[in-house]
């Protein structure tokens, strides 16, 4: 890809890209990284990027492939129901033992997504991670929406049962 498209490119996409990566890593130098990754693996490509029938997707993709994969190399696993995971926001009312708390369940979760598929893994991310609405997820998977239903069901099935014997070991 020649170095001006790249920029462009760049510069359009990067802010989505990171936060896609800081989404699943949790780690603004980890997502970093990922965003480092996903260009350079983008310059690489022999092929135009023009072939890329949706960029935004393409590169969002991207982004959760190799956060997770970030995540697997590091072998960090752990996880946490959805309904557990809270943002921990800078407030006085929350108490130190909660942000802990909340920081264990994320990490945890962060983990557990990271064992699933890699379609598992990426459906998930973007339903329970990034909000997008089943059609979505399937136009930039580029696959059909009964298929992210049943991915989706499946992985958090598996997430449910995870923490359940998570939590009955501690």
């Amino acid at each position: 890809m020649p170095a001006a498209a790249l920029e462009d490119v760049f510069r359009e996409h990067h802010v989505m890209v990171f936060r896609a990566a800081l989404r699943i890593t949790g780690s603004a130098e980890d997502a970093e990284d990922v965003l480092q990754t996903v260009f350079l693996r983008l310059a690489r490509r022999e092929d135009e990027s023009s072939d890329i029938e949706h960029l935004p997707g393409y590169l969002r993709r991207a982004a959760v492939n190799a956060a997770f994969d970030l995540l697997r190399s590091r072998q960090r696993m752990r996880s946490i129901p959805l309904e557990d995971v809270e943002p921990v926001l800078p407030d006085d009312a929350v108490s130190p033992e909660r942000a802990a708390h909340a920081g264990e369940m994320r990490d945890w979760l962060r983990r557990t997504v990271a064992r699933l598929s890699p379609m598992a893994a990426q459906a998930f991310a973007l339903r329970f991670f990034e909000d997008k609405e089943n059609p979505e997820i399937a136009q930039i998977l580029g696959t059909s929406l009964g298929a992210v239903s049943v991915t989706l069901s499946r992985a958090r099935d598996r997430v449910e049962k995870e923490y359940q014997a998570y939590w009955r070991k501690s």
